[in-house]
């Protein structure tokens, strides 16, 4: 998935609609801090999480007294950085309306480049992010591993879940089945679920045990479904598959904090069936397939691109067994789509 070359017009009408769309953002800021002045009685700086974020305004959980575990509605202050859902931030209550005045360090975050190549955070304060795949739409191991990539690279331990194992049959069997071996061979938890019928989610509830996870991948794989037989009042919006593409649509809109009632969190986040990886550099990409690892800085030749390169490391550990094919292949193909 590389970076599409714009013409110049294609490009100008990109910048006037980041202009146009930049005045409409200050403006509202405008119109929210004239709301801020007209809130009543503003109360002490208090602590909270962000749980859903809608831009100018979020909604925050409340963590110290009188405010634990309330949800508010917040503005926010036009001189406070982009929040994202799993912000810890310092608050002020009013009616009828609070308002958000600081944002503390965030001990991790995920980004992703937007549309226009700009790196947007996704969620923050996050210690696993959970790779969603499913029978069916059909599992793509290159973009499980571009997920796995952009995980290794934030320093956020990733793991799979494989979701709809109700659906498997004798035709797809071997291929979830190589893929599973592949992931579960190189290190990574895997944990195999049917939202359906409630078969893994013990096992899923038990590893997310007083952690903070995020859930990602494409539309269709399930996230919001296991999400609610995990929690079973949260009532996420599902969907089925389209008809026309066997891909799913979009239900989550917004990200969502959502609690376990084992200490664990939650971030449901809507639906990327593409997770560019432009902003990462080869050193980066390489380094995120950390099998590949125990071979780097082993090739003949320094420059090595990892394709026909006479005394390529990793090409040899393919071939002695130590190295999957196709990870080789995967990896190949992000590389060609960065040029591209």
């Amino acid at each position: 998935m590389g970076n599409r070359k714009l013409s110049k017009r294609q490009q100008e009408r990109i910048q006037s609609i980041q202009n146009r769309r930049r005045e409409k953002a200050e403006s509202k800021k405008i119109l929210d801090e004239k709301a801020l002045e007209s809130l009543d009685g503003l109360g002490p700086e208090t602590s909270g999480t962000v749980v859903t974020n809608y831009g100018s305004q979020v909604d925050i959980e409340g963590g110290s007294a009188p405010f634990i575990g309330q949800i508010v509605r917040c503005f926010v202050r036009a001189n406070i950085p982009s929040l994202v859902t799993g912000d810890k931030i310092v608050w002020r209550p009013a009616e009828p309306q609070g308002v958000v005045v600081a944002l503390e360090p965030r001990e991790s975050e995920l980004i992703r480049p937007d549309n226009y190549g700009k790196l947007r955070p996704v969620a923050a304060n996050i210690d696993r992010i959970g790779v969603v795949f499913a029978v069916q739409p059909a599992p793509q191991s290159n973009l499980l591993d571009r997920y796995l990539v952009a995980a290794e690279a934030q320093g956020i331990e990733p793991f799979l879940v494989l979701n709809k194992t109700d659906l498997l049959d004798q035709q797809v069997d071997s291929t979830v089945d190589s893929i599973v071996q592949i992931y579960t061979s190189i290190g990574y938890e895997v944990i195999c679920v049917s939202a359906e019928n409630n078969d893994g989610t013990d096992d899923l509830k038990a590893y997310l045990n007083k952690r903070s996870c995020i859930f990602v991948g494409q539309s269709g794989v399930g996230k919001s479904s296991i999400i609610n037989q995990l929690v079973p009042d949260n009532n996420s919006a599902v969907g089925p598959l389209s008809d026309a593409t066997n891909e799913g649509t979009h239900t989550t809109t917004a990200s969502k904090l959502i609690h376990l009632d084992n200490g664990g969190v939650i971030i449901d986040s809507p639906g990327i069936r593409e997770f560019s990886l432009t902003h990462l550099n080869q050193e980066a990409i390489i380094n995120g397939f950390k099998d590949f690892r125990p071979f780097l800085g082993y090739c003949k030749f320094r420059d090595c691109k990892h394709e026909s390169d006479e005394g390529c490391a990793l090409v040899a550990a393919v071939a002695a067994g130590k190295l999957q094919q196709q990870r080789l292949d995967n990896y190949r193909q992000i590389i060609r789509s960065l040029d591209n």
